[in-house]
């Protein structure tokens, strides 16, 4: 048999197909690494989106709180209005009352009594005067009970001068 030496073959096979592997692991490595960059990218892109995002919606926010805050002033204001209004419309609904109040005082005197003071607390009136006979009293007692704007007469005091 002839003696053919092939180490000197395998030597070049292994080299060929160690420098096939490394020339696929660079290309593989290469891919993965492109694939990396390429999802980074993707991701910071996605990121920076969500920023701009969350930018304009605090901007936003803080407009819709100023209107919030003028709405509030606005009902502020309103609620001052109509509290005014309210008050103005009392005293045009009771503007005449006080003229009934005054004419019914007047219509229901009789001749024998003098009012000296007239005081309003509220919803009540003190009366002072002087009359020339218990009679005049009792008369005028009557009077503002039968009177269809003054009601509850209460007598606090009677007192007699003898001159």
């Amino acid at each position: 048999m002839a003696k053919i030496n092939l180490l000197p073959w395998h030597e070049s096979q292994r080299k060929k197909k160690q420098q096939e592997f490394m020339i696929v692991l660079g290309v593989g490595m290469a891919i993965a690494v492109l694939a990396v960059l390429l999802v980074h990218f993707q991701v910071d892109a996605k990121i920076k989106g969500q920023e701009r995002r969350n930018i304009y919606l605090a901007n936003e926010i803080a407009h819709v709180d100023k209107q919030i805050k003028e709405i509030k002033k606005l009902d502020v204001t309103k609620r001052a209005l109509i509290d005014r209004m309210e008050v103005i419309q009392n005293l045009q609904a009771t503007r005449p009352g006080i003229v009934h109040l005054f004419d019914e005082i007047v219509n229901t005197l009789p001749d024998s009594v003098h009012l000296t003071e007239l005081t309003q607390t509220g919803n009540s009136i003190s009366i002072s005067g002087r009359a020339e006979s218990n009679a005049g009293v009792s008369s005028y007692m009557r009077n503002i009970e039968n009177s269809k704007w003054l009601t509850k007469p209460t007598l606090s005091v009677i007192s007699t001068e003898k001159k």
